[in-house]
């Protein structure tokens, strides 16, 4: 994996010249914060001992020049860091969601979202705050360090190493915070992301906790993950309660050798009182230094942290992609075939050497129990995974062979988990066709029996959906989701059990319009009524991920087999004329 600070450069790089500036100015406010200490220092030994009072005005008028430019000085390089860190976290999210558009079902199936959202977030502002104020000040304070030391062993070397021999003491401890205190940051950091996870949970799923009545249940949930937050965050107060003490004790330590060494050396002649109260002011800037270290460690340890993981999703490759060779051909046909195609997901065998062929206007039924692997069938059509073993080929093309962007722009999916924008309904059903004028949205809502509901809301189309589509009933967001796929009018349609939240009319009118549809394009209908699948071309009855039967209605019901016990189960005794009549007087009450 790339180096932390490496990664952080690949960003800052077009903005070299403004670095290197704020850089400078840091210099300069380190080295003008020199001057009043030093000039203290010879207001006493001239203008007050000396009585040397012509000085006192040119000294003052140098301590308040340096005093505002290095304010100026101060001001300009935080604002180009401020500046520079924006810009950099808005290209780091960027390449996040971009990447997260990248990724496959696979990453999403192993993947917390509440992982994701922390280093879309938290992360991210780690990598600001380190930008925006750790890099100056790790900087500012060396300087600050350095620049008082040689000052110090400019005006006495003697006293100045004797309090340098302190220093290294300080240091140790700073190090020593910085190695332990690194692994708790991990954990905290990953505990945070559980955290988000188990908010973000109970926000989508709010529903389902209430109509359960599980609000206890999920507080109980939170407070544990919550007490292992506190937990890990208490965890680093101990590491940082432990050794900052000892950082502060031994910086605060230097005046208790400052003021008997330095005063004895006064006694003696050897250094003079100025000299004494420029020691005493340096003091300040050899310590303080050293005690801002321990802080500015743990922020570049949560850099550090946060950075890792927002590398290790920037470096991630989904297992989906493109080869080489990838064909950009845009108009498919719309032929499928599989070959003997099974697939095998987390050690679970799902599908086991399917094979048939959807020929172009063909409408292909896939029936099924829960678990048979029908949506899993779908998902290898989209490439939304691969098959383990086997080919799927469309046009004749193996799948694999093709764009991703130009298989998927000719294939059009009204999943079974059904996903609705916080947008407007026109927006919804424009979604794959943004382009697509009112009328086309119209006409798409209209066969797929929404037009008359969305008409008698409010405010039409242009309704605002709410997350997720609060507000809207199962079959309303079944019948939008399906107008989504229509109005892209693509050369394979599929229809993941799309009607199954509405009236038995609602889907006849439904069924009707879409026959015309059907005949213009490839399309895969899963559903458990077999009203939805009769009239198909070809039914496929999928049972434990195997292929049991396939052929059309008549064949299926001829063989007596699970097709035939679905139909049983569904229409019993009665006569399929007296239920034909029964949908038609249904639909004109309907209507």
């Amino acid at each position: 994996m790339m180096n932390p600070f490496k990664w952080l450069w690949s960003y800052l790089r077009k903005n070299t010249g403004k670095i290197i500036f704020a850089f400078c100015l840091v210099m300069v406010f380190t080295f003008l914060i020199m001057i009043p200490p030093y000039l203290s220092g010879v207001i006493v030994d001239r203008v007050i001992l000396g009585k040397e009072t012509e000085l006192l005005f040119k000294l003052l008028f140098f301590v308040i020049a340096a005093t505002v430019v290095k304010s100026v000085a101060r001001y300009f390089y935080r604002w180009i860091f401020e500046w520079v860190s924006q810009d950099v976290v808005y290209n780091i999210r960027m390449n996040l969601y971009r990447k997260l558009q990248e990724m496959d079902f696979y990453f999403f199936d192993q993947t917390r979202t509440g992982d994701l959202m922390t280093r879309m977030s938290g992360d991210a502002d780690a990598v600001r705050h380190f930008i925006s104020w750790v890099a100056f000040s790790m900087v500012e304070n060396i300087a600050i360090f350095l620049f008082s030391l040689v000052t110090l062993f400019s005006i006495n070397a003697r006293l100045a190493a004797i309090l340098l021999a302190c220093t290294p003491v300080i240091g140790f401890f700073a190090l020593r915070l910085s190695v332990v205190v690194k692994p708790t940051f991990f954990a905290i950091r990953e505990q945070l992301s559980k955290l988000n996870s188990v908010v973000q949970e109970n926000i989508s799923g709010n529903r389902v906790v209430k109509a359960f009545a599980k609000e206890d249940y999920e507080l109980t949930k939170f407070n544990t993950e919550n007490d292992n937050f506190k937990a890990r965050n208490l965890e680093a107060v101990r590491i940082w309660s432990k050794y900052l003490p000892a950082i502060d004790a031994t910086s605060s330590g230097l005046t208790a050798i400052l003021l008997p060494f330095g005063g004895l050396m006064v006694m003696k002649g050897t250094l003079t009182l100025g000299e004494l109260v420029m020691f005493h002011s340096y003091l300040w800037m050899l310590s303080n230094p050293l005690r801002n270290m321990g802080w500015l460690i743990n922020d570049l340890q949560r850099f550090v942290t946060g950075a890792t993981k927002i590398i290790e999703l920037l470096n991630a490759q989904p297992r989906i992609k493109n080869t080489a060779k990838a064909s950009v051909e845009l108009g498919l046909e719309g032929q499928v075939e599989f070959r003997t195609v099974s697939f095998a997901h987390q050690g679970h065998e799902v599908l086991r050497e399917i094979s048939f062929t959807a020929r172009p206007g063909e409408t292909i039924a896939i029936v099924g129990p829960t678990g048979a692997g029908k949506s899993t069938l779908i998902n290898l059509i989209c490439r939304f995974y691969d098959c383990t073993t086997g080919e799927i080929l469309i046009d004749g093309v193996p799948i694999k062979e093709l764009d991703l962007g130009v298989l998927r722009s000719n294939i059009a999916v009204a999943m079974q988990d059904i996903f609705l924008f916080s947008d407007t309904i026109e927006g919804n059903i424009a979604y794959g066709v943004p382009d697509a004028t009112l009328e086309e949205v119209q006409q798409a809502a209209e066969i797929a029996g929404a037009h008359d509901f969305i008409t008698r809301l409010p405010e039409g189309y242009d309704t605002i959906v709410g997350e997720r589509g609060v507000g809207l009933s199962g079959g309303q967001k079944q019948r939008i989701a399906l107008a989504r796929a229509l109005l892209k009018d693509p050369a394979i349609l599929i229809l993941d059990d799309t009607t199954s939240s509405v009236d038995l009319a609602t889907e006849h009118a439904i069924q009707l319009n879409l026959r015309s549809v059907y005949k213009r394009k490839t399309t895969f209908i899963i559903a458990h009524r077999i009203s939805a699948v009769r009239n198909a071309d070809l039914i496929l009855v999928l049972q434990d991920g195997r292929l049991l039967e396939a052929g059309k209605h008549e064949d299926l019901l001829a063989k007596r087999g699970y097709y035939y016990t679905i139909y049983q189960n569904q229409y019993g005794d009665f006569d399929l004329a007296d239920l034909k009549a029964d949908f038609d007087d249904q639909v004109k009450e309907a209507k």
